[in-house]
């Protein structure tokens, strides 16, 4: 990203919404774009709607604010439920959408842009884009390197009744990756005109914060970085390492886990109990700049959600990624992408779950090459096409391709 300033979108208002059902990752998503957007353009204003139950424990730069929602939670199923005990789904989703709506109108933004689901959370924004579209409002379409499986997909948004003419709520359709890695609306039926919309921006580059501070405790030399992400659906990763740890020779070099803080505390609390008995064994619950954490390791194990593989490549570490398969296909192909393009090694984790094999993979990563060695460089561009975008999308004059009833 360049450090000049530029002035020409003071004044002008960018929506964001965020629909994080639970997790970190479209959160984290949302605000690296929202970030990259004020640092970029003064006086420009950012307002990120989300559903995260965690989103005040993150710090956010002058001129981006947040409106949280009432959280829901995925299932493992891939069903949602509230995530509050005394209010039904059905009133939750209704709450999230006037408060959506409601904000929209208040804040009156130059710019929407809608992260993943093309019509929120059980459609919860649809109201919200067609109002924003009748008064000429700017909408995009942000889209990860990889949603799923396109064949389940399709029953999913088939389901939903999501659109496929796509063009007609978005100026444009952003996906935050490489055409390396695929199409992430290949075989779902969108329409040629919505398929034209798309612009691969490439991934979203991470810095390492100037003023945040790591944990004091971190090891003073290089360590292996095992991270699951939100930690919510990390428990077969950590219990494999810490097997591994615990009944075969160990790496060289001290293990940090960080156990992520959506995982269960009871299973949090033997994990930290397990790493507790092994000597250059540690365990953190959770950093907001998992950043300043994974630039001190020397080695990521890691599931493959679309933020820490954006870290991998722009901390530039060797990485093993051990990827879930449900409820969504997402992690496995981006892992098998990657592997492919040599960019990152694979463990499937549907596979064999000895020790020994995950013994052989930590002891195979300490001799890995670096992401930079397969051009990992060169699509790190995410950043600054989004800023590119988003000026001549808020200078256009020509008006909204099409309004919506």
């Amino acid at each position: 990203m360049t450090n000049d300033v530029n002035s020409t979108l003071h004044g002008k208002r960018i929506l964001i919404y965020s629909h994080d059902s639970f997790g970190l990752g479209h959160l984290r998503r949302c605000r690296t774009i929202a970030h990259a957007l004020v640092d970029q353009f003064a006086g420009l204003k950012v307002l990120i709607v989300s559903g995260s139950p965690i989103i005040g424990s993150f710090d956010f730069k002058s001129r981006v604010d947040f409106v949280r929602i009432p959280g829901v939670v995925k299932l493992r199923g891939g069903d949602y439920t509230s995530l509050s005990d005394h209010i039904d789904l059905s009133q939750t989703l209704q709450l999230r959408a006037s408060i959506m709506e409601q904000t929209a109108d208040t804040f009156s933004p130059d710019l929407f842009i809608v992260d993943k689901e093309p019509l929120g959370l059980r459609g919860e924004v649809t109201q919200t884009l067609k109002k924003l579209r009748g008064k000429g409002v700017r909408t995009v379409l942000g889209l990860r390197d990889i949603l799923d499986d396109p064949v389940l997909l399709n029953k999913e948004w088939d389901h939903r009744g999501t659109p496929r003419n796509l063009e007609a709520w978005y100026d444009e359709i952003w996906v935050f990756g490489s055409r390396s890695m695929g199409n992430p609306l290949a075989e779902l039926g969108v329409s040629e005109a919505g398929l034209q919309s798309m612009i691969y921006t490439g991934y979203l580059r991470r810095a390492v914060p100037s003023i945040a501070r790591a944990p004091v405790s971190l090891p003073r030399e290089p360590f292996l970085l095992v991270t699951p992400g939100g930690g919510g659906d990390g428990e077969t990763l950590v219990d494999w390492v810490l097997n591994a740890l615990e009944q075969k020779p160990r790496p060289a070099k001290p293990v940090v886990i960080v156990l992520g803080p959506f995982m269960p505390q009871a299973v949090r609390q033997q994990f930290q109990l397990r790493a507790e008995a092994l000597k250059g064994v540690q365990t953190i619950v959770f950093n907001s700049n998992m950043e300043l954490v994974m630039e001190r390791a020397a080695g990521v194990v890691a599931m493959g959600g679309y933020n820490t593989f954006c870290e991998i490549l722009s901390l530039d570490k060797p990485a093993l990624l051990i990827p879930r398969s449900t409820p969504r296909m997402e992690q496995t192909l981006r892992a098998h992408r990657a592997s492919s393009l040599g960019l990152v090694s694979m463990l499937d984790g549907d596979g064999d779950r000895s020790a020994d094999a995950m013994a052989q993979a930590l002891r195979g990563l300490e001799r890995q090459s670096l992401p930079s060695a397969a051009g990992a460089d060169q699509i790190l561009s995410g950043l600054d096409v989004i800023c590119e975008r988003t000026h001549r999308l808020l200078l256009d004059k020509a008006p909204v391709r099409q309004q919506l009833a």
